[in-house]
């Protein structure tokens, strides 16, 4: 099973996050034993950004990372469990909020695909860009 940044590149529609993880130097630990649970935004969630937000952020390595990082929850947290939970810590630091009223959102962001498996862990697809406080 291929893992985690070989399953977001076959998928086709989050170039965008693929060139940011390579831009902020993430693919090796993207690539680890993990295992991980990555809220991944679609190239359609990067789009929704202000205009030149993306063009920016590859400018601002340590901003990038910061916001990529709270895209990465340690250890594998399947759906079944993400109903569970009101937050979860990220890897950046910070928790992201959890709502499973209404399918689940985390923060502001719905997921659209959960469970999509990777060899070293699993990937929700978001709708939008979660972005720290």
């Amino acid at each position: 099973m291929p893992d985690i940044v070989d399953t977001a590149v076959s998928a086709g529609s989050f170039n965008t996050l693929v060139a940011a993880v390579k831009a902020a130097n993430l693919v090796d630990t993207l690539k680890g034993a993990g295992p991980f649970t990555v809220f991944a935004p679609t190239d359609e969630a990067f789009a929704k950004l202000p205009a030149g937000t993306v063009d920016s952020l590859l400018q601002d390595i340590p901003k990038l990372t910061k916001i990529l990082t709270y895209h990465v929850v340690p250890g594998k947290v399947l759906s079944t469990d993400v109903v569970k939970l009101k937050s979860a810590k990220t890897v950046e630091g910070s928790e992201v909020k959890v709502d499973a009223s209404s399918g689940v959102k985390i923060n502001d962001a719905t997921v659209t695909t959960p469970d999509v498996a990777a060899d070293n862990g699993v990937i929700h697809i978001i709708d939008t860009v979660l972005i720290p406080a």
